[in-house]
């Protein structure tokens, strides 16, 4: 090789940036060694940093010189080729397209052109003579096609080739993939470290935005955005008040975005719904709400009104709704008659 020694190149940052609650996890993986799995299955929620950790994984099993615990110098070529996003060693397979200029257009689904690339790709020799890592994610968004042309390469990998599979939904993954790979579950992580990690990073309301997430906090972050807190409060204070709400009206607040977007605020829309009526249901149960705390009297207030089975019902609905928000729908139409079923809830 060419490259200039490592000595020579500057200390980069950690690519990506250190997350502390999977300290403990990203040293039990880089300690495996030679032991290294050939495919490995990241699971848990989503937002909690789980691509994180397989970049950085992959980023010490490329390293040319790495450190006695197994991570990544940041000093070598392959860090650099990785810090750039060049390592000609490192593949990554999401559901996006990127054009001639490196525009990224997300899709529905990884399809089967990609796992095949993918297939190609580990068959050629290392270009630094060394590992090669692919990570996929998120693995569930595989078309099942292309899950199961990702099984023979999951079976006999290529010497030194190593698949880390990155899944928020483990459950929509076929069993064949998952009996394949050795799976390490990534929990939440503790709050105060979560709330330390959102305040360093300017959230402002970093315990109410980390409750909205469930606990995650990547996805609290997201939430935190200020316009989305404030489309968010406007629901909730609709749906606080069902008697008096106009469903038709409030959908067609989806229509208020762009075409393209409107999609992704129906899932948000979706989102704000199940933890709502979650919440209703640990209302109406004796206990706390968990996702809304800034709406404990609303809720307090509907508990009592709803009846128990209705509501988990309607929540197993939407449930299935978010699940099929990849598949054509009119976004206004589906929030309305969700909406219109959450009113008919108190009737």
């Amino acid at each position: 090789m060419n490259d200039a020694p490592p000595e020579d190149l500057p200390v980069r940052p950690p690519f990506p940036g250190a997350l502390p609650w999977l300290d403990p996890i990203e040293r039990e993986l880089l300690g495996a060694g030679t032991r290294f799995p050939q495919g490995l299955l990241l699971e848990g929620p989503e937002g909690i940093g789980k691509r994180v950790l397989a970049m950085r994984v992959a980023r010490a099993r490329l390293c040319e010189s790495p450190l006695a615990d197994g991570s990544a110098c940041g000093r070598c070529a392959s860090c650099g080729y990785v810090a750039a996003g060049q390592h000609p060693d490192l593949r990554v397979v999401e559901p996006v397209v990127y054009d001639e200029d490196g525009n990224a257009t997300p899709q529905d689904m990884i399809k089967i052109e990609a796992v095949r690339d993918l297939t190609a790709w580990s068959q050629v020799t290392s270009h630094r003579r060394g590992a090669k890592v692919a990570v996929i994610v998120p693995a569930e968004a595989m078309h099942y096609a292309a899950a199961n042309a990702l099984l023979k390469t999951l079976e006999e990998p290529p010497e030194g080739t190593s698949l880390l599979l990155v899944a928020h939904q483990p459950g929509r993954l076929p069993a064949t993939i998952r009996s394949r790979c050795l799976r390490r579950v990534v929990p939440l992580p503790p709050s105060d470290l979560a709330l330390a990690w959102l305040a360093a990073q300017g959230v402002a309301e970093p315990k109410s935005a980390l409750a909205q997430a469930g606990g995650a906090p990547f996805l609290a972050r997201h939430l935190s955005d200020p316009a989305r807190q404030a489309e968010r409060a406007e629901w909730l204070r609709m749906l606080a008040v069902p008697e008096r709400f106009d469903a038709v009206a409030l959908a067609a607040r989806i229509d208020l975005v762009p075409k393209d977007e409107r999609r992704h605020r129906l899932g948000d829309a979706l989102d704000g719904l199940i933890g709502w009526t979650a919440d209703l249901a640990r209302v109406a149960a004796g206990g706390s709400p968990a996702r809304n705390p800034d709406f404990d009297s609303a809720l307090r207030r509907l508990g009592p009104q709803v009846a128990r089975l209705s509501l988990l019902r309607y929540h197993r609905a939407l449930l299935r709704h978010r699940a099929l928000l990849q598949h054509p729908l009119q976004p206004r139409l589906v929030a309305e008659t969700l909406l219109i079923d959450y009113r008919a809830l108190f009737d």
